[in-house]
């Protein structure tokens, strides 16, 4: 098929698809239409006429759980696509257990693990679950999401203990501080087109790893309002709070010293400095930030790209000079009870 080698390698896959809103449910179809070999549908909900302003669901599939109504409709579609449906929420103890077993057991072949797992959701506890997840089993995953007002959207290509879990940093925020996650109680706007695109970037994604071709992305942010796609590989934080990335992270390093070429980030060369040979003026060119501000900082992001939250060892109350309870050699016990009273 063109550029792509051995193209019909793409039935011998098998991809988990939690989530199947307005970004799963689309890239669910598009690998469906390509020809992937299984899929393993995860979702607890049911279809809304909410829903319609959305790509896929149809109105006559109302009051149907979402897996069902998806594997109706991409039966239909492909019928040499193998599904499994899963109607239930996998962050409960006890779906969790069977959301794990899948993931080990869902391949193409039985009793071997899928090879990719993508995450279609939009709330933070799913995400922490699927990341929780692919850290435990070593499965490579993809995080996908639109902001609240629908304008902007993201994919990240997660690979554990090479690239940053879900937990190794706070979610990144793309272009104009719009974040990624969904918060509780907020109700997201919905944008077919923007959906759309961060499926369509998903899809392509999925197609390139798999297929080995082009450049996998490992993080591209997309922005509706200035027609911005930053993109910039993330990498694991070595204090990760998730002991199974800490793990993965020790197994890593573990094989690139052993073979330095499996190293996600190479070394970048270093460069030659530019020597004139005339420079009658003197002029020189130095850096204008300090080395301790480089070094203290926060992994530097690429341009247009922020961190939603702080990390929390960066943290520090900040004290004023009014609060604070001066104590002497010869102050007594009425004075601090003063100068307590006064804060």
């Amino acid at each position: 098929m063109g550029i792509v080698k051995n193209y019909e390698k793409i039935r011998d896959f098998s991809i988990a698809i939690v989530g199947l809103g307005g970004v799963g449910s689309v890239t669910s179809e598009m690998l469906t239409r390509c020809g992937i070999g299984k899929l393993l549908l995860f979702d607890f909900d049911t279809v809304s006429l909410a829903n319609m302003n959305r790509l896929f669901f149809t109105p006559d599939q109302a009051g149907m759980s979402k897996v069902d109504a998806s594997q109706s409709t991409l039966s239909k579609i492909n019928p040499d696509v193998t599904f499994e449906c899963y109607n239930y929420n996998i962050c409960t103890v006890d779906n969790f257990d069977d959301f794990l077993s899948r993931l080990s057991n869902g391949g193409k072949t039985q009793g071997t693990p899928v090879d990719l797992v993508l995450s279609c959701v939009d709330n933070f506890d799913a995400r922490m679950t699927v990341n929780q997840a692919c850290n435990e089993l070593n499965i490579k995953w993809m995080e996908s999401g639109v902001s609240e007002d629908a304008v902007s959207g993201h994919i990240q290509f997660i690979i554990p203990g090479q690239t940053a879990c879900y937990q190794c940093a706070p979610p990144l925020v793309v272009a104009s501080g719009v974040k990624q996650v969904k918060r509780e109680g907020v109700c997201a706007a919905s944008l077919p087109t923007t959906m759309g695109i961060t499926a369509g970037f998903l899809a392509q994604n999925v197609l390139k790893y798999l297929l080995d071709f082009g450049t996998t992305s490992y993080y591209l942010g997309y922005s509706a309002m200035t027609d911005f796609f930053p993109t910039m590989i993330v990498r694991p934080n070595p204090s990760c709070t998730n002991k199974y990335c800490q793990i993965r992270q020790q197994e890593y390093l573990e094989k690139v010293e052993r073979d330095p070429s499996l190293n996600l980030v190479k070394e970048e060369e270093k460069e030659e400095p530019v020597v004139h040979e005339e420079n009658e003026w003197g002029i020189e060119v130095v850096c204008s930030v300090d080395e301790e501000e480089i070094v203290s900082g926060l992994q530097e992001l690429t341009t247009g790209v922020d961190y939603a939250f702080m990390r929390s060892d960066e943290i520090k109350p900040q004290i004023a000079q009014d609060e604070k309870v001066v104590v002497g050699d010869d102050t007594d016990l009425d004075e601090l009870r003063r100068q307590l009273e006064g804060l």
